[in-house]
């Protein structure tokens, strides 16, 4: 990807995601916001692909005011949290947590081996920031796949899955094997994200860690030569402020 892509200066095009640390030392590669897009993506709060090594993780720390969803790409995660669930989610299995008016959790590795992930934060609307805390997860098997026109695609929030959100979501991931379109409803904005392989998207490269942030409901081609690996999630939006601080969404 060029330079001119990375940064943003061309409208309506890929950046780079941007290395973060946090928790006990854990880097990630984070979609939004970042120097590079500087904004969250409505109701989109943050996206990040997490990498959790043996020695490091996320102990309990509190949360509230939005949706957590995790998805497990290699290795296994170890979840605990204050509403008594402990369960360890291995590679292709999905949790989804409403944090609501407060839930303390931990995020930590498992088997003693590292792993790593994706995690989405959506936002909660206002009328219900004090909703009650909840949790369920999804193992691969429940996670529907078909294959479609030029990709394999598993929806890990949509029509067919076990996780369902207070906010009208379809997270998938696409296995791009020749061309394939995206699409979502005119109204709502969402994002593709590079997981691995290389491709294009709207004719513009696009590698591991990057990311296409969509505000304008039109539809996404993604076309490759070797294969690759893509998240794709959009939502309808709330049309109301973002206010995260730190791991609350107020």
């Amino acid at each position: 990807m060029s330079q001119s892509d990375r940064t943003g200066e061309r409208p309506g095009g890929p950046v780079a995601g941007e290395t973060v640390r946090h928790g006990t030392g854990v880097n990630s590669n984070r979609a939004f916001p970042t120097s590079n897009y500087p904004h969250n993506l409505d109701p989109f709060v943050l996206f990040e692909r997490f990498y959790i090594e043996p020695d490091t993780g996320f102990p309990t720390h509190p949360h509230r005011g939005f949706e957590i969803v995790s998805y497990m790409l290699d290795g296994a995660m170890a979840h605990e949290d204050s509403l008594g669930v402990a369960h360890t989610a291995r590679e292709g299995a999905a949790m989804r947590i409403t944090t609501g008016r407060g839930i303390e959790h931990s995020e930590l590795p498992a088997d003693g081996a590292a792993c790593n992930g994706l995690q989405l934060w959506v936002n909660l609307p206002r009328a219900e920031k004090d909703a009650e805390p909840d949790y369920e997860d999804a193992e691969p098997a429940e996670l529907p796949t078909e294959e479609r026109d030029g990709a394999s695609v598993t929806t890990v929030v949509g029509e067919g899955s076990p996780l369902s959100l207070r906010t009208p979501t379809e997270y998938l991931d696409v296995a791009v094997t020749d061309a394939w379109s995206w699409s979502m409803p005119d109204d709502w904005a969402g994002f593709c994200y590079g997981v691995a392989g290389e491709g294009t998207v709207d004719g513009r490269d696009f590698g591991e860690g990057d990311v296409l942030p969509v505000t304008d409901g039109r539809d996404v081609e993604l076309a490759t030569d070797e294969g690759f690996r893509v998240v794709a999630v959009s939502g309808r939006p709330h049309g109301e402020p973002i206010r995260q601080r730190g791991p609350f969404v107020l």
